[in-house]
């Protein structure tokens, strides 16, 4: 039965550490693909910062068409999509495992996937913290470190921030090598990120 990776995020815009770290799980996790799944309304992005969720998908789109492995969804209900293709990974970020109680139907995502929790580098995360703990008992989900819980993974991180990016393309200023160059172009042709 193959192993799916889903990695969901704003993805505004993607760029080479949040490739990086989908190359990285899928080699340690085994996965047999990793879907990006860019997210259409980001419930905790400020609006005033975010492209369109269409530019976002094509951006990414066009960021992971060289790897044979990674794919693109549009799908809203991707786990539940998913559920009968193989085992399936959440792959998310130790502030989206925080925010996971605001999601829509956050116990069923939690029986649908295997979360796989990334710790930000130089972040805090405790998964040991009242915090995580609510998140887990919330969910009904076994503790860290538990063969049945969610796998704690401390990744490999490139120093690139997606407000820092939106800040060089308002600012006119280079995007190479933090991004692959189609994306960097596509950001240049639609004018994505300059003032309105």
């Amino acid at each position: 039965m193959p192993t799916v990776g889903i990695f969901g995020g704003s993805f505004n815009p993607i760029h080479f550490g949040h490739l990086l770290l989908a190359d990285e799980l899928c080699e340690a996790l085994r996965l047999d693909r990793v879907l990006f799944v860019p997210a259409a309304v980001p419930p905790h992005k400020p609006a005033a910062e975010l492209a369109s969720a269409e530019h976002r998908y094509r951006m990414t789109v066009l960021a992971v068409r060289e790897h044979p492995r990674f794919a693109v969804s549009y799908t809203v209900d991707t786990l539940v999509a998913l559920k009968d293709e193989g085992a399936l990974h959440l792959l998310i970020g130790s502030d989206t495992f925080l925010d996971l109680l605001s999601w829509r139907e956050p116990r069923r995502v939690g029986r649908l996937a295997r979360l796989v929790v990334v710790p930000r580098t130089g972040g805090d995360f405790d998964p040991e913290a009242p915090a995580a703990q609510k998140v887990l008992h919330e969910l009904g989900l076994p503790p860290f470190g538990d063969v049945a819980g969610p796998v704690l993974y401390h990744a490999a991180s490139l120093p690139i921030s997606g407000s820092d990016l939106r800040r060089r393309a308002r600012e006119g200023r280079s995007l190479a090598y933090r991004m692959p160059e189609s994306v960097a172009a596509y950001i240049r042709e639609h004018r994505l990120y300059h003032a309105s």
